[in-house]
């Protein structure tokens, strides 16, 4: 049986529609490995096609733009199924592309770190980073924090809530389940100190 180049084309572009809606989620709603955010920067490249060797950056509304293939979706996708989609939509024009995504900044896994701390400032996750090792690297509580009233602020289901963290408790080494790990676009907050 023979299939026409005209179908393949089709078949293969509803495919890739198909496929941004497969990205691995938990239960919770975080992802089971690193996904892409906007603002993250991605080197893609297309083996043997020197045009095709771009750096682009995720769009505020989780997209990029690649030639031939135009816009795709890229935010919540891990670099391999992003890999797979680009491989799949090149395919009718590059047969046997060799593609590859990697991560060049992942600028849009950021936490912040407010108030009473030496640093604060926004902190790029390169990795899974807990409450204490984001106050680590805003250099620690001033003398000024209050340290038991420092709060995560989340945003949710585009609602906001408070976790609060009870540093004290895992600075004596007790609760350590309970530094939690942070999510892109958490902020930590210290406060200060009430006056006696």
């Amino acid at each position: 049986m023979k299939i026409s180049t005209k179908l393949l084309v089709v078949l293969s572009l509803l495919v890739a529609i198909a496929l941004p809606a497969t990205a691995e989620v938990v239960k919770d709603g975080t992802p089971d490995q690193f996904t892409l955010r906007a603002g993250d920067i991605l080197q893609i490249n297309v083996w043997k096609e020197e045009g095709l060797d771009q750096e682009v950056l995720v769009l505020p509304d989780g997209t990029l733009t690649f030639p031939l293939i135009g816009t795709i979706q890229a935010q919540g996708f891990t670099p391999a199924h992003l890999q797979a989609n680009i491989k799949q939509m090149l395919t009718p024009l590059i047969p046997d592309a060799a593609v590859t995504v990697t991560v060049k900044a992942p600028l849009g896994h950021t936490v912040s770190v407010m108030g009473q701390v030496a640093k604060p400032g926004d902190f790029v996750m390169g990795q899974r980073l807990s409450v204490m090792q984001a106050l680590s690297q805003a250099g620690g509580l001033t003398p000024y924090a209050d340290e038991d009233e420092i709060i995560i602020i989340r945003i949710e289901n585009g609602k906001k809530k408070s976790l609060p963290f009870p540093y004290r408790d895992i600075a004596k080494g007790e609760d350590l389940d309970k530094d939690i790990s942070l999510k892109p676009g958490d902020v930590v907050l210290v406060p200060t100190a009430g006056l006696l």
